[in-house]
């Protein structure tokens, strides 16, 4: 087959147009040079696809109240069990103050407010104070439609359906020259030159049995950076959202997240039996972290010997049935719409993949060792950790994307020209993606369901040696029969085959490294639970992993946590600051 390459040029090329990337957008239009290009490409519609939309909760943000961005810092960083990079959680702190300011006064969303016109804050878990701005239960609706229409206002060029397949350097490998892109509706490829290029395409950890994302969002940024040899970090943390919404294996509802929201408003969860357990696993109970809770909900479905019952249930009816739908609409509709009584009955739910706190190695601004190439989003790694607050990842993609945009406009002043690309890596990176059209015609699904299994069952909420390293013999031979499985050439033109051929590709190359960096953590921190080692380690010898290709192989090393903030057990609170602002409930 004849493969025609169309060629494009821009200067800022943004991949991705969630929080980050429609973020980085509106900045770099502000920090760069008059006249420059500024071209973003995203796999879906803008707007209408990505995480950021599906985001329930809301966003932190100390406002005052006693809060302040010191508490949210420490508070980030105690959840992350001290692996986060310090300098990157504080960034995150002070500059959430000045970007929701940012998202109401300039890009003009609407969160809701107190009777005296204060913006409204909800207490989350894992944290000392009501710090959540929030639109309803529906915050990343609000937040992206305001964004996406400043960016459609604004003279952006607007590659749409576009999937990016690769990450093309230059021939001595010591920047990125530009991305490999299929134009999804007609199924030519077509390779965009740019000076500086974001990643923000999101995470999307739907290797997994249960989880939240859509199903195209399958971690291709990664896989991306992981073949163009970039070093990526915390791989190991998948956060799983302790209430998924178990609707029935044959309905996409199955995995939704019921907002951490739910629990911090005194929603309780019950085992079978109608009883109340989350006090047996943490002080806090249900307003425990999200790994503690998702960790005790599937240590209760473990005792359950029901094949019926899967799941645990959340119960808010003792909170008042009108209170509860008034508070939480959005989550009310969404059980309705299922079948199920939110308000006053029991809804069961499982813990879900959610959010991946892995990511690429960047520094504060977004940059990573390949010149050129920026990453903020769930495509970074070092903000959160090994557990991310809830109400901290649309905080960090806005934050970070805004960041992005700002520097990627200062950068390309001393960037005058376009890098001519390394012509064998762009051809290995279609013949890559060309592969399935060589063979003969099969069923991926079945391999999806497969990997999804497999992850669950041996690299999941609780982990053991045994059970990853059967994880990852499982991986290879899926990855194995999926390099067997052809997809038919008649057209390419929007070949939803191909491109779930493409996304089962992209799964099994980080569930690999997911299942290897997880071997490699001989400790429990967070997300990352091993029954075969349960303690913690010593906080002050806290490491964090670190994945790279090495020719056909992953190679995990470790990397000491700089605390270049607040060492273990310290704080940066005042003396007398109390322990928490949060009213007992």
């Amino acid at each position: 087959m004849t493969v025609q390459i169309d060629r494009h040029d821009t200067d800022i090329l943004i991949l991705g147009t969630g929080g980050a990337g429609l973020f980085a957008a509106l900045h770099a239009q502000q920090s760069a040079p008059e006249g420059t290009r500024i071209t973003i490409a995203v796999k879906g519609l803008i707007g209408k696809c990505g995480c950021t939309r599906m985001v329930q909760g809301g966003y932190n943000v100390a406002l005052g109240g006693g809060d302040t961005v010191e508490r949210h810092f420490m508070d980030t960083i105690e959840g992350g069990k001290w692996l986060p990079n310090q300098d990157m959680a504080w960034r995150l702190c002070e500059q959430a103050v000045v970007r929701i300011r940012e998202l109401e006064n300039e890009i003009g969303c609407f969160f809701d407010r107190n009777p005296d016109g204060t913006l409204h804050q909800k207490a989350f878990a894992g944290q000392t104070a009501d710090r959540t701005v929030h639109k309803g239960d529906l915050t990343g609706i609000e937040i992206i439609n305001r964004l996406m229409e400043q960016v459609l206002s604004r003279p952006v060029e607007k590659l749409q359906e576009h999937r990016a397949i690769g990450l093309i350097p230059t021939q001595d490998g010591h920047a990125l020259a530009g991305v490999l892109m299929i134009d999804m509706l007609t199924g030519r490829f077509r390779f965009v030159r740019a000076k500086t290029v974001l990643m923000a395409t999101g995470g999307g950890p739907t290797m997994y049995r249960y989880h939240t994302p859509s199903g195209d969002k399958t971690m291709d940024g990664l896989a991306m950076a992981l073949r163009a040899g970039l070093p990526l970090r915390d791989m190991e943390m998948v956060q799983f959202h302790p209430t998924g919404l178990l609707a029935g294996p044959h309905s996409r509802m199955t995995g939704t997240v019921l907002e951490e929201g739910l629990r911090g408003a005194g929603g309780q969860l019950l085992n079978a039996a109608g009883q109340r357990f989350m006090f047996d696993y943490d002080a806090k109970g249900e307003r425990a972290t999200r790994d503690v809770v998702s960790r005790g909900i599937y240590a209760e479905m473990r005792k359950s010997n029901d094949p019926d019952q899967v799941g645990m249930f959340i119960s808010m009816g003792h909170l008042g049935p009108e209170n509860v739908r008034a508070k939480f609409k959005g989550m009310v509709k969404r059980c309705e719409d299922c079948g199920f009584d939110l308000a006053g009955g029991l809804v069961e739910v499982v813990p879900t993949a959610h959010y991946f706190m892995g990511g690429v190695v960047v520094d504060v601004d977004t940059r990573t060792a390949l010149e050129g190439l920026y990453v903020a989003g769930e495509d970074a790694g070092g903000a959160h950790g090994s557990n991310r607050l809830g109400g901290n990842g649309v905080a960090n993609s806005t934050v970070y994307g805004g960041i992005a945009g700002d520097v990627m406009g200062v950068d390309i002043r001393a960037m005058p020209s376009l890098r001519e690309p390394d012509e064998d890596v762009l051809a290995a990176e279609v013949a890559r993606a060309m592969h399935p059209l060589s063979r003969k015609p099969g069923l991926v699904q079945p391999l999806r369901t497969q990997l999804q299994d497999a992850m669950w069952e041996d690299v999941g909420v609780m982990r053991t040696a045994t059970g990853m390293r059967r994880g990852v013999e499982r991986v290879a031979a899926i990855r194995e029969e999926l390099m067997q499985v052809g997809v038919a050439p008649d057209t390419l033109a929007f070949n939803l085959t191909w491109h779930d051929w493409l996304n089962m590709a992209s799964l099994c190359d980080i569930s690999e490294v997911i299942a290897k960096a997880a071997l490699a953590r001989e400790n429990s921190r967070g997300a990352h639970y091993r029954e075969d080692f349960p303690e913690a380690g010593a906080m002050e010898a806290s490491y964090f992993t670190v994945a790279k290709t090495d020719g056909d192989n992953i190679n995990v090393t470790r990397e000491d946590v700089d605390f270049s903030i607040v060492l273990p057990g310290g704080t940066i609170l005042p003396e007398g600051e109390p322990e928490t602002l949060v009213a007992a409930q």
